[in-house]
């Protein structure tokens, strides 16, 4: 096991400036086991070293906290010395919760009609809102200007760039004043279902970008009932290129496509009325992040839903109006579990990445489908015990009188007391097909859902629907092929957990896949559960019990 600096040398006076910058990471690292403070991804750590070994002299408060490193400005000082204690790591803490808790994650999938410039959009918002380092943003501007391209083509060259191993995903996150929305990446005209159906199937919203320029009906309307149809229920509806109009940044033209697009959406199953739809003009950044004067006869959007009302001018103000996904805090425990190894003298310890619910020592969990059921320990992360796991943690759980071999990848842990999970017999669910020779009843690929690959039989093909209209086409269909939309029914060939997206997002959704490749993406409307029944249940658990 690789150790730390912070592990490998307690003499502080000793260390190079990178150990040294090194330590910093490793007990802010160290801490977040608390979840009080935002964890650093690969991309700030980097730039951080950056930051302080090549021009620590110089580098301005304003600079290091438009780079996010707030809590570096309390440190600027401190560099110089070589005698750090934990005071350091008071100032560390002192700073990082100085700023509040930590926002909300949310998903963003920018989708919209070829050359209705989503990139351009997506580009735009990344860059606004801080999602490019400022040495980075500095370059691209500038290759950009020599080469009269804008920021479709910087974000092409952030995409090729990361693709070759040169930047990280971290590029494709940004923050507004209540979020920290990651930007779902839909490269390329090629394979366009695919990469579409992929990033939406992952969305809390899309973000549709139609063009002032075009229609608003076939590849448009595809888009929307695509999010619909893979339980995505929020949707903001961009008008790009306005300034592209006749007259430039025209009303009327707004006013067509706002009325066009509503009938359509309405049709759907969306609420036209949840919906902002804000003009804008990526090239030159009208109503993106601020209100333009060009279009003074825009008197901002209005939407009403179950979350409320909310009003705005801009698209980053639509984006604040999104509603965060229910908090998965409060929905029954469900920790799939990723490995399990015996560690001496402490025991059996399961890894997994918490769902929904929290996990406790203490608490008495069963292990779907095999239903043995036990108590947990300890709960750590990072090494260090804590008091709870939550939703996103990545934990290690210490488990009571069962071995390595009770224990596997692809086992659901929740708490016995409180809706535990069970296996499904079948489960029905509307797919839409990606690619194959060929859907017919009794095809038996993989179904992956979070960390479990199983067998499933397609047992019936209920119906065909139209992916553009959302309407029935075909009973019983005989076979689907690429492009097709259906619901089906499917039963596992093995003990397999998966609930409905609308009882567990996180179990409702799966992939199908064959020999490597993706078949089909799915959405579970309802599950038939088997029977808990039969499962083992430890001494530590009966005492628990009792």
């Amino acid at each position: 096991m690789i150790r730390s600096p912070f592990e490998q040398n307690m003499k502080y006076e000793q260390q190079s400036e990178y150990n040294f910058i090194e330590l910093l990471i490793v007990a802010q690292v160290k801490f977040t086991s608390l979840r009080r403070i935002p964890s650093l991804d690969a991309r700030n750590k980097r730039e951080i070293l950056r930051l302080c070994l090549v021009n620590k002299d110089s580098f301005t408060e304003e600079q290091a906290r438009e780079s996010g490193f707030i809590f570096l400005c309390a440190l600027t000082s401190l560099l110089k010395m070589w005698r750090v204690s934990f005071l350091l790591v008071l100032i560390l803490l002192q700073s990082r919760s100085s700023h509040g808790a930590p926002k909300a994650d949310i998903k963003i999938v920018v989708v919209g009609h070829v050359n209705s410039g989503t990139s351009s959009t997506a580009g735009q918002l990344i860059y606004k809102l801080g999602g490019v380092d400022h040495e980075t943003k500095k370059k691209y501007e500038e290759e950009a200007k020599a080469r009269g391209k804008g920021y479709a083509w910087v974000l092409n060259k952030l995409r090729a760039d990361r693709e070759a191993g040169n930047t990280d995903g971290g590029l494709w996150s940004f923050e507004t004043s209540k979020y920290k929305a990651t930007v779902i990446d839909t490269p390329g005209q090629q394979d366009f279902l695919k990469t579409m159906v992929t990033g939406t199937s992952q969305a809390d919203c899309v973000l549709l970008v139609v063009s002032a320029e075009g229609s608003t009906g076939g590849q448009t309307r595809e888009l929307a009932l695509l999010a619909f149809s893979l339980g995505v229920k929020q949707l903001i509806v961009a008008v790009n290129k306005m300034d592209s109009t006749d007259p430039a940044f025209s009303e009327t033209r707004f006013n067509e496509i706002k009325s066009e697009l509503s009938t359509q959406i309405d049709k759907i199953g969306f609420s036209s009325k949840s919906i902002p739809f804000v003009p804008i003009s990526v090239e030159q950044g009208d109503n993106m992040v601020a209100p333009s004067d060009k279009m003074s006869w825009f008197g901002g959007w209005t939407t009403e839903s179950k979350g409320g009302h909310a009003s705005g001018k801009t698209l980053l103000e639509a984006i604040d109006a999104i509603q965060p996904p229910a908090d998965p805090k409060d929905l029954p425990l469900r920790l799939p579990v990723q490995d399990v190894f015996k560690i001496g003298g402490v025991g059996t310890v399961a890894v997994g990445q918490v769902q929904t619910g929290t996990i406790k020592p203490g608490m008495v969990v069963t292990f779907a489908p095999t239903y043995l059921t036990t108590v947990v320990k300890s709960v750590e992360m990072y090494h260090e015990a804590v008091a709870e796991g939550l939703p996103g943690d990545t934990v290690n759980f210490n488990v009571e009188n069962l071995s390595v071999k009770d224990l596997q990848r692809g086992m659901v842990a929740g708490d016995y007391k409180n809706d535990p999970p069970r296996a499904a017999k079948s489960f029905t669910a509307q797919i839409i097909v990606l690619s194959s020779t060929g859907i017919t009843a009794g095809y038996t690929p993989d179904v992956n859902c979070l960390t479990t690959s199983v067998a499933c039989r397609f047992d019936t093909l209920i119906e065909k629907i139209d992916l553009r209209t959302g309407e029935k086409l075909q009973d019983n269909p005989q076979v689907l092929n690429p492009g097709d939309a259906a619901i089906v029914t499917l039963v596992p060939q093995k003990p397999m957990v998966v609930e409905s997206f609308q009882e567990n997002p996180q179990l409702g959704r799966f992939m199908v896949t064959h020999e490597r490749q993706t078949v089909a993406v799915g959405v579970i409307k309802s599950v038939v559960k088997e029977d808990a029944t039969g499962g083992k249940i430890t001494k530590a658990a009966q005492e628990a019990l009792n």
